[in-house]
């Protein structure tokens, strides 16, 4: 092993307590997409600590930062993400996210110069259905990197990400409320467009290739049996292997929702959440780097088909690697069988698993960053 690399271990082994500290907290207070004000605050501090020059509200925006340390040519960016589900809190495990990114990037610290980096922390909110990441890019984030990485908690390690391209929508349909015994004919029946057009989409399962998923819920159906709902909402997901057909399943998912319009005479809004999502391109030299790095540390590869697919999830980090190189491991915490969205998966986000899952990717991170700009 080399003398970087040993200083980078050991620089991650004194700064275990702090990140399991780090991750804990965050893991304590979650916080949705675009509030997450606080764990913006305290993943910034941890970095601010180590001598990283902070910018926060990055770009404009409130809960995003930016943190660099050193002068070197290679410029490196590590993506710290760090908000939770609604109603899950940390079921994804973004509290080790940021807490490996922290501990990757204090670890290079020290060697920064040395090893001809820059190290660059992207604080990147609003992952889970925000574009966060999208929307940095379209300001000017990450340009000109020569590697974007991030490592992502599941319940195996997998090396390479392979993630749908993903998009995010707001539906509404607005019909007229009534009375549902004494005028039900006076009614403009706003649940019934949504069931029409879940029925639709169902039927469209059939002819959409395996690659395809699209999937939702109704979060707003009606407010009382007796009344004819007069508005209902809804978010719906459409993922796909590519940004490409992406577009052309949208455009069939649409025509479902627009046949609810018109069988029940509501008016129809959808909306989008975020910008698209992208697939995913890997750098593999930096990936294979990251590969031997992590099985050098014990981290185990292949393993169960079922508990591999985590790989699949869709990420506002493809849309990163569509611009510079990128590589997106996800890295065990022992879950099985509880699987990422799950509140068991939550539960499964702190203690002795998560802990040296935490350790183990912040230094193959570390290392695999000495590897590639050597």
């Amino acid at each position: 092993m080399s003398a970087a690399k040993r200083h980078a271990a050991n620089t991650v082994a004194a700064d275990a307590d702090r990140l399991v500290r780090l991750s804990e907290q965050l893991h304590a207070h979650p916080e949705t997409a675009w509030e997450e004000h606080r764990s913006a605050r305290w993943v910034a501090e941890s970095l601010a600590e180590a001598g990283f020059e902070v910018t926060p509200g990055y770009l404009g925006f409130e809960t995003a930062f930016l943190a660099t340390f050193g002068s070197g040519p290679f410029r490196l960016g590590l993506c710290a993400e760090y908000d939770a589900l609604p109603g899950l809190g940390h079921a994804c495990g973004h509290n080790l996210i940021a807490a490996i990114t922290v501990g990757a990037a204090r670890a290079l610290a020290g060697l920064a110069d040395a090893a001809g980096l820059t190290v660059e922390v992207y604080g990147t909110p609003a992952e889970e259905g925000g574009g966060g990441k999208i929307e940095l890019l379209e300001r000017g984030a990450f340009a000109g990197l020569d590697l974007a990485m991030m490592a992502h908690p599941a319940p195996v390690d997998v090396a390479e990400a392979e993630p749908f391209a993903v998009s995010h929508s707001h539906v509404s349909y607005q019909g007229k409320g009534a009375h549902a015994a004494a005028y039900p004919e006076q009614g403009v029946n706003a649940a019934d467009a949504f069931t029409v057009a879940q029925v639709a989409i169902g039927l469209l399962r059939q002819q959409l290739p395996p690659s395809v998923r699209v999937h939702g819920v109704m979060t707003n159906g009606g407010e009382a049996p007796n009344a004819i709902p007069a508005r209902t909402e809804g978010r719906w997901y459409v993922r796909a292997e590519s940004l490409g057909e992406l577009a052309e399943t949208e455009l069939k998912v649409r025509r479902c929702f627009e046949a609810g319009a018109h069988a029940t005479g509501t008016s129809l809004e959808i909306v989008p959440e975020s910008k698209p999502y992208a697939e995913f391109r890997t750098c593999r030299p930096a990936l294979d780097a990251y590969v031997r790095n992590a099985e050098r540390l014990g981290r185990a590869f292949g393993q169960d088909p079922v508990a591999r697919r985590m790989n699949r999830a869709s990420t506002d980090m493809g849309n990163v690697s569509q611009v510079v190189p990128a590589i997106h491991p996800y890295v065990g915490i022992g879950s099985l069988p509880a699987l990422n969205h799950q509140p068991e998966f939550a539960a499964h986000c702190v203690g002795g698993d998560a802990e040296k899952a935490l350790l183990d990717a912040a230094t193959a991170l570390a290392w695999t960053a000495l590897d590639v700009a050597a």
